[in-house]
């Protein structure tokens, strides 16, 4: 089990946190996905990072826990999780996952669903999932809840997370599915300098870019990743991973993402779709 990172840090030291994101799992386990095993390829990714990180202290999964939506799913996912990591958990829901069911779950080590504090920092996490879609959207509600906790933390150096890109990521088959209030999104943020960063789950690759001051991530998926810059659905060779950030005490930040390397896996790369 990774350790659990020290609660006071020197003023230079960051706090770790660990993102991953689509996990994919199905009702039952050894489900696949385009043929790959997705209990198997998250359990290769908490392995890696268990050999990476000496000590780690939050871990948030970004959506898609679940790929046809069980309460079985979100159960066998905490279990899992705790077996790698006794650390405060987060989770929101993507377009796979149903939010109230993940709200329902009846565990010991419930997941946080909208706020959490990692060292010095705020995560605000936002739930960008539209019942019955495919694309992503922020609710009236959801907007305002962004607005008033931003507001209420405005010395906070803060990072954003949700699921579905609220930037286009250079694939038009799935940047039709991007947050489709991502102006209004954008303006709040826009609006609160603390607000350092943004990273999201969804498109199944690694993405950075620099918007203004804030940056922007997007995080591999524990499973199958998805080829970028392309306008057509294709699966790419690369291996799973995951996403990790220092946040520094100070505001700034260091990220990066590690992969598997030392598997082979199963995949149906032809695939015109899932």
């Amino acid at each position: 089990m990774v350790p659990t990172a020290s609660p006071t840090k020197a003023p230079d030291i960051p706090a770790r946190l660990i993102q991953i994101t689509d996990t994919h799992l199905g009702p039952a386990i050894g489900e696949t996905l385009l043929g790959l095993d997705t209990d198997q390829s998250l359990v290769d990714v908490l392995e890696l990072i268990e050999s990476e990180q000496d000590s780690v202290d939050a871990v948030v999964c970004t959506g898609d826990v679940a790929s046809n939506p069980d309460p079985s799913c979100y159960v066998r996912y905490l279990d899992t999780m705790r077996r790698y990591f006794d650390c405060p958990l987060g989770w929101l829901p993507g377009n796979h996952d149903i939010t109230a069911m993940m709200q329902q779950v009846i565990h010991p080590y419930l997941p946080a669903m909208r706020t959490m504090k990692v060292g010095e920092w705020l995560l605000v996490l936002l739930d960008s999932s539209v019942i019955g879609h495919v694309h992503g959207d922020f609710s009236a509600a959801e907007l305002e809840f962004l607005e008033c906790t931003l507001a209420a933390h405005p010395n906070t150096p803060t990072l954003v997370l949700l699921h579905h890109q609220p930037v286009k990521v250079g694939s038009d088959w799935i940047d039709q599915y991007q947050v489709r209030s991502h102006e209004a999104f954008f303006a709040i943020l826009d609006a609160q300098p603390q607000v350092k960063a943004v990273s999201w789950g969804h498109v199944h690759q690694a993405f950075e870019v620099t918007r203004g001051k804030q940056r922007l991530f997007a995080t591999p998926s524990t499973c199958v990743q998805f080829k970028p810059e392309c306008d057509d659905f294709a699966v790419d060779t690369s291996m799973p991973g995951y996403r990790w950030f220092d946040l520094y005490p100070d505001g700034h930040l260091a990220t990066g993402v590690s992969r598997v390397t030392d598997k082979d896996y199963q995949i149906d790369y032809r695939s015109a779709g899932y």
